[in-house]
């Protein structure tokens, strides 16, 4: 079972996957009931009304969360909203799961603010965030997320949109995305782009609860099957598009992995052979995960070499600039594509040949526990067949042998 969550167009906020989640099937009930119990343990804070109904926001039926808080602060510190959170995971009875996603997505809140106004996390203040809306956000949304089982299954979001324009709140006027928001998806695997409109469509309540949520970021839909759809509505009405959160509940139909990953290609027909294998090791150096070169024809029937290589977004740039200063290339094309990858593991695998002693280490390709097949690592056989003075033939041939004895492969 796999859940996405689907931001893409509407963004994300703490009401809106919680309305999301209550539409998809969480006991509504046993969510309010929880986040009454939160009252108890920050004063000042009295809710005057909670409840989820259902709404048609530009053609899309969603739930919607109604919420009237009496508020005697305009100012908390963070530490305050925190300890309310703890102290109700522990009386409601959260799982474990769900008691650590909450206290790290209020700890992901807290660390951005210090981090911005350079203060220790104890010192920090909330002012937009100091509301009991944060709270509720956090602690509905575990409630809801342990209600549906949801923390033990694969969760994957998509990528986020977070506005544009700019913001005023009690700091001034900053441009969209606000550094918290930032600073929370900072070093995440999380995506993010602007959006159709100058608008924050992306709350820092709700990039917390993303960052602490995802095992990880796709930019396309793995191959499904869909059971149930869940649709959280903002507070917010645009023009021309729905500001609805999208969750889905699916099973997933194919043994692989599915991610996504750049391709950068180029032209090359001015270099020598020396600098392409120069270029190729610094590439990978730079976090590559493949460099192809192939030998083409081009206009006129010059020969070139096609550089094509394969590596994440955030080694995009890195690439870009390797490829550039070693080439001196004129032009680089990109595309994104999605990718399947056959799950496997490495293991480490103490071998005796010839009487001396090595560890090499194994790639292995298992289904349902079953080793389909594995390869040595290079250097590994490189490292023994060195020692032996043998050949890497002979090396791996010898090693293969051992590790099917070892681990009672055919």
């Amino acid at each position: 079972m796999v859940l996405i969550i689907d931001p893409q167009v509407a963004g994300i906020s703490g009401d809106m996957l919680l309305s999301a989640l209550i539409n998809i099937g969480a006991n509504k009930s046993k969510v309010i009931d929880g986040i009454h119990t939160s009252e108890n343990y920050l004063s000042g804070s009295k809710i005057q009304k909670i409840d989820f109904d259902k709404i048609v926001n530009h053609g899309t039926e969603a739930t919607h969360l109604l919420l009237d808080i009496k508020e005697n602060t305009h100012e908390r510190r963070g530490t305050d909203i925190q300890e309310c959170i703890l102290l109700t995971s522990d009386k409601i009875g959260l799982s474990e799961q769900a008691k650590v996603f909450a206290k790290e997505s209020i700890r992901s809140l807290i660390k951005a603010e210090s981090k911005i106004h350079g203060e220790p996390m104890e010192s920090v203040h909330f002012h937009e965030a100091s509301s009991m809306d944060t709270v509720v956000d956090i602690i509905g949304t575990a409630i809801a997320l342990d209600d549906l089982n949801f923390f033990s299954e694969e969760i994957i979001s998509m990528p986020v949109t977070v506005g544009g324009g700019t913001l005023t709140f009690s700091h001034g006027t900053v441009s969209n995305p606000a550094s918290a928001i930032l600073e929370i998806f900072r070093n995440s695997d999380i995506i993010i782009s602007g959006g159709q409109i100058k608008e924050e469509l992306t709350t820092p309540t709700g990039a917390s609860l993303l960052v602490n949520l995802a095992d990880s970021c796709s930019e396309f839909y793995p191959a499904i099957r869909v059971k149930s759809i869940g649709y959280g509505a903002g507070k917010k009405n645009f023009d021309g598009f729905p500001n609805v959160l999208k969750i889905v509940k699916a099973d997933k139909t194919e043994q692989f992995q599915q991610d996504a990953v750049q391709i950068l290609e180029t032209n090359i027909d001015d270099i020598s052979g020396e600098v392409l294998g120069h270029m190729i090791d610094k590439i990978i150096a730079n976090g590559a995960k493949d460099v192809t070169v192939a030998p083409a024809i081009t206009k006129k029937g010059r020969p070139t070499n096609l550089v094509s290589v394969i590596c994440d977004s955030s080694s995009v740039n890195t690439v870009l600039e390797t490829l550039i200063s070693e080439t001196g290339t004129l032009g680089i094309r990109i595309r994104s594509s999605a990718r399947f990858v056959v799950p496997r593991v490495i293991i480490s695998v103490p071998v005796i040949i010839h009487g001396k002693s090595f560890t090499v280490r194994c790639k292995m390709v298992k289904n349902q526990d079953v080793v389909k097949h594995f390869k040595v690592e290079a250097l590994d056989v490189k490292l023994v067949a060195d020692s032996l003075s043998i050949s890497f033939k002979d090396a791996t041939e010898f090693i293969r042998t051992e590790i099917k004895q070892k681990l009672s492969l055919k």
